[in-house]
This record gives structure tokens, C-alpha cells and sequence, in this order.
């Protein structure tokens, strides 16, 4: 159950598209990104130094919610908010890996889903312990079961370690060091990017 009564709630208006209960953690739910509404608060997140591999930090609230008003328009790459107890847990973004730069990288299999994840700051208590734990549990629920694929990858900068090290403990098992090529669209711009392949069967997650 939530702890926040759903007048509380400012996104309790809103459709998830999953929602599971997590025990000694809270309810989870995985809204589609709205970039107008939500662009106060993505823009709060990657502009934090701690967000740097991000690739947003200096833009204004504006050109995110612009970013995200683009990538709404795809077919292949989707943003949502995660929101635990009626707070903003996560930003999530989903893609088809042939879509994408990282497609090229790697032998993509049929069934691979990319993800990125940005946690919430962790305010003023500081470090949260079994957010990251929870939070990857949710997403690999919705996104190895839910949409029904058989592997995630991800592909954390090499230099970010912590990053990579929080998939490692949820079983993913790492793949090769990769150079994702620069990206120069009209609609969006992506620096070359070295980046360390990391991957989360379903018969890992789930036994089957």
C-alpha cells in the first residue's frame, strides 16, 4: 500500500503502465514521461553534477522538455516516471537497440530491450539503501515480463562506475567495452560515448 493518501498524490490521476509493490520498500508505479509537466523535475535531476553522464547537464528546463518532447514521438525509444508512494523515484528510458547507436556496437538478439536509469537525488538523509535494488526489480518486472523481451542491456559510461557496479549486484553480467558513435540529428545531438555493455537475461532475473 502507498503511504501517501491518493489526495495527496499529484500523479495518482495518472495511467501507469506497471505497478508493483515492492515488500519493505513501497509501491512502484511506471508512468509514460509527460515532458511538459515533468520537465521541472527531470531538469532538476540532470543538472546535478552527480547526473554529468547524463549528457544534460546546462540545459534549461525548456530544451529538456523539449528532448523529451521529442523522443514522445518515437516509435522505438519511450521515457517514463517512476514514482514510489506518490514521489518521483526515477527516470527510465526504454529503447529497441537496433534503433539506436548501441545497435551497432554489439549482436543485437531478438528480444533485447534498452534501458537507461537516473535515480532521484537522494535529498537530505543522504544515501538510500535498497532504492537502486527495488527500483532495477521494478523495471525488470515490467520490462522482462510485462512487454514480454528476454534481455536488457545497458550501457553505462566506463567511467561510471558506480553506476555499473549497482547493475552488477542485480545480475547483469558484463559484456565488451564499446565506442558508441557521435550522434548529429536536428533533433538530437549525442557526443561519442565509451561505454561499458552490461546485460540481464530473463532466465537470470526470473529462473525461466
Amino acid at each position: 500500500m502507498s503511504d501517501t493518501p491518493a489526495s495527496q498524490d499529484p500523479y495518482a490521476s495518472r495511467t501507469a503502465v506497471h505497478e508493483q509493490a515492492v515488500d519493505g520498500f513501497g509501491t512502484v508505479r511506471v508512468l509514460p514521461l509527460d515532458a511538459r509537466a515533468d520537465a521541472g523535475t527531470i531538469h532538476r535531476w540532470v543538472s546535478e553534477e552527480r547526473a554529468a553522464f547524463w549528457g544534460m547537464t546546462g540545459l534549461t528546463e525548456e530544451q529538456v522538455a523539449g528532448i523529451y518532447a521529442h523522443l514522445a514521438t518515437l516509435d522505438t525509444h519511450h521515457a517514463y516516471l517512476l514514482v514510489k508512494d506518490g514521489e518521483p523515484a526515477a527516470l527510465l528510458q526504454t529503447y529497441e537497440p537496433e534503433a539506436d547507436r548501441v545497435g551497432a556496437c554489439y549482436p543485437v538478439r531478438p528480444g533485447d530491450i534498452g534501458v537507461h536509469l537516473l535515480l532521484a537525488p537522494a535529498g537530505p538523509g543522504g544515501a538510500r539503501s535498497g532504492w537502486t535494488s527495488a527500483l532495477v526489480t521494478v523495471i525488470a518486472s515490467y520490462v522482462l515480463l510485462g512487454l514480454g523481451r528476454e534481455r536488457v542491456v545497458v550501457d553505462p559510461d566506463v567511467r561510471n562506475e558506480k553506476a555499473l557496479a549497482r547493475f552488477l549486484r542485480q545480475g547483469f553480467t558484463t559484456g565488451p567495452v564499446v565506442v558508441l558513435p557521435e550522434v548529429d540529428l536536428p533533433d538530437v545531438y549525442l557526443p561519442e560515448k565509451k561505454a561499458q555493455l552490461a546485460f540481464l537475461d530473463r532466465a537470470v532475473a526470473f529462473g525461466g
